[in-house]
């Protein structure tokens, strides 16, 4: 899929993170390490890995203020980004979501306005929107994201529900404990890596 084609990535990274910070956690979610890196930096490296066009949501004037929630963080990132071919968007605390997961779902934008990924049965991120749904996008605001979208493109049945073999579309970090089964998640995918990387 040629760049210039391509939806751009929304990558929301301006929610306060409170679940984490009541579970024990002493900083913010986002900048909690896994792997050595913080929880952002892998979801930007998948980004990147993917070649996608990406747009990073972050707080307000460096705040996180009340404005934060998700529908008004969709709404700006769409709003920056108002001629793109569409928007997957992705909260900033899946740091184990594949760059081939994310092509899946653009490529899914081709035939589809809306795209929703499934691991196991278990929706997923990034959903996906065509151009069609900007001016619903940029209408949503508060915490409510887009569910009321998808819900009215899957009661039209107009939505695909793309199945992919990626534990990481459905692996947020919202917890102290959904951190350490990140972690778990992270070591158990790059020990085979290591293991061939020390052989002769």
């Amino acid at each position: 899929m040629p760049r210039h084609d391509s939806p751009t990535v929304i990558v929301l990274a301006a929610g306060r993170g409170e679940r984490f910070a009541r579970s024990g956690g002493v900083a913010h979610k986002l900048d909690a390490l896994l792997g050595g890196l913080p929880v952002l930096e892998h979801v930007l490296r998948s980004v990147a890995a993917s070649g996608l066009p990406c747009h990073v949501v972050r707080p307000a004037k460096g705040l996180f203020t009340q404005t934060d929630g998700m529908g008004d963080s969709i709404a700006r990132g769409v709003a920056a980004t108002a001629d793109a071919a569409g928007w997957l968007i992705l909260p900033g605390d899946l740091p184990l979501v594949r760059p081939q997961s994310l092509l899946a779902v653009a490529q899914g934008l081709v035939m589809h306005p809306v795209v929703v990924p499934l691991w196991h049965g278990r929706q997923g991120h990034p959903v996906g929107f065509s151009q069609a749904s900007r001016a619903a996008l940029m209408a949503l605001g508060g915490d409510v994201g887009a569910a009321a979208i998808v819900r009215a493109h899957r009661q039209a049945e107009t939505l695909l529900a793309l199945h992919l073999d990626d534990a990481g579309i459905a692996t947020d970090v919202d917890t102290l404990n959904d951190l350490a089964q990140a972690e778990a998640m992270f070591a158990a995918r790059t020990a085979p890596q290591k293991a061939r990387h020390g052989k002769c």
